[in-house]
C-alpha cells in the first residue's frame, strides 16, 4: 500500500520545460550553438551540466568548466526572470500536493538545482508540503540512473521513521514522472511509477516501464491511489 509518493518537478509540478528551454536556446545562440526543440527534449533527465555538456558535444566544441557554470548561472537568471510575475504549475498540481500531504510522505526527485526547486516551492507556498527533495546536487548521475530514487527512497524512509511511522518498503513508495527517462529511473530503484503526460505521449511513458499513466494528476485521490497502486 502506497505510504510515500516521490514526485519529479519540472514536467509534473511546473509547467516550465519550454521556459527552460527558450533560456538556453537565448544563451546558447550567443555561444553560436543552436538548440531546437529535438535537441532540448532529448536530453530530459539531464541536470544542467550534463545538458551543457551534450550541447557542446553535439557542437564538437569544448567547454571548461567555468564555462559551463557561467552558462548554467545566466540560464537560471533568465528562467527566474521568465516566472518571476507568474509561476507557470500544471493546473491540478497544487490541489493534488495539498491533498496527498495529509496521507502521504511526499518527496521531489529532480535534476533541477536546489536553488531553483525552492524558489518555485516558496513562491507558491508548497514548501511545508514535501519532506525531503533531491536536487542535482545530490547525486552523482542523472536520470535515467536509478541513483536519485534509490537516494529519495531511503531519505523519506528515514524521515518517516524518525516521526514513529514503520519502515516502509519498495512497495509502498511511488514515484510520479512526466518523462521515460524518469519512469525508468523509478523502476531500477524498485518503485511503482505513475506517468503523467504532461510532457510525452502515454505510449512513450508505458514503453519506458510506467505501471500506470494519467492525462492530470488532478484525477487522483488518495484512496485511488491505494486501490491503484496496491
Amino acid at each position: 500500500m502506497i505510504k510515500a509518493i516521490l514526485l519529479d518537478f519540472n514536467g509534473v509540478i511546473i509547467d516550465d520545460e519550454p521556459l527552460h528551454m527558450k533560456a538556453y536556446q537565448e544563451i546558447f545562440a550567443k555561444e553560436g550553438i543552436a538548440l531546437s526543440e529535438d535537441h532540448y527534449y532529448s536530453c530530459l533527465g539531464m541536470d544542467d551540466k550534463a545538458f551543457v555538456g551534450a550541447q557542446y558535444r553535439r557542437a564538437e566544441k569544448e567547454a571548461a568548466v567555468e564555462k559551463t557554470s557561467e552558462i548554467i548561472a545566466a540560464k537560471t537568471t533568465r528562467w527566474r526572470e521568465l516566472i518571476e510575475k507568474e509561476v507557470p504549475v500544471f493546473e491540478g498540481a497544487e490541489n493534488f500536493v495539498r491533498k496527498m500531504a495529509k496521507d502521504f510522505a511526499l518527496g521531489i526527485v529532480s535534476m533541477a538545482r536546489r536553488e531553483e526547486i525552492e524558489y518555485v516551492l516558496d513562491k507558491i507556498a508548497l514548501r511545508d508540503c514535501f519532506t525531503i527533495i533531491i536536487s542535482a546536487e545530490d547525486v552523482s548521475n542523472h536520470k535515467p540512473d536509478p541513483e536519485c530514487y534509490q537516494k529519495g527512497f531511503r531519505l523519506i524512509d528515514g524521515a518517516r521513521t524518525m516521526l514513529g511511522s514503520n519502515p516502509i518498503v519498495h512497495a509502498d513508495c511511488l514515484v510520479i514522472e512526466d518523462a521515460p527517462q524518469g519512469i525508468i529511473a523509478g523502476k531500477g530503484a524498485g518503485l511503482k511509477t505513475l506517468g503523467v503526460t504532461n510532457t510525452v505521449s502515454a505510449e512513450r511513458l508505458r514503453e519506458a516501464g510506467a505501471d500506470s499513466v494519467t492525462k492530470s494528476l488532478s484525477d487522483w485521490m488518495p484512496d485511488s491511489l491505494r486501490r491503484v497502486f496496491v
